[in-house]
């Protein structure tokens, strides 16, 4: 079982502050996840091949390859764009300062 120090160490690692009746629950309960990996620990996997996927599906994706536009289109998107700088379409910042 955990001991009261170690309970109040994982809070303190974690940032939460644990009164009295707190440390003693999750003494418990922390104790009882511990010792269920510790069962699972037990399972002899040797023989087992590690499976990257158990459903078997798999993303079909293409190359991401860069499409080449002409000078028009590029011009006539940058034309379109409300606010415009330096030939550059501008947007409104996304993050704050």
């Amino acid at each position: 079982m955990l001991s009261k120090e170690e309970v109040k160490h994982i809070a303190d690692l974690a940032r939460i502050k644990l009164g009295e009746p707190e440390i003693e629950k999750y003494q418990h309960q922390l104790s009882v996840i511990l010792d269920y990996f510790k069962e699972i620990q037990k399972i002899k996997v040797d023989n087992v091949k590690p499976l990257a996927s158990v459903s078997g599906l798999k993303n079909v994706l293409r190359p991401d390859v860069p499409r080449q536009e002409s000078q028009e289109k590029k011009k006539a998107l940058v034309e379109a764009a409300s606010e415009k700088e330096k030939g550059l379409i501008k947007v409104k910042s996304v993050f704050e300062r």
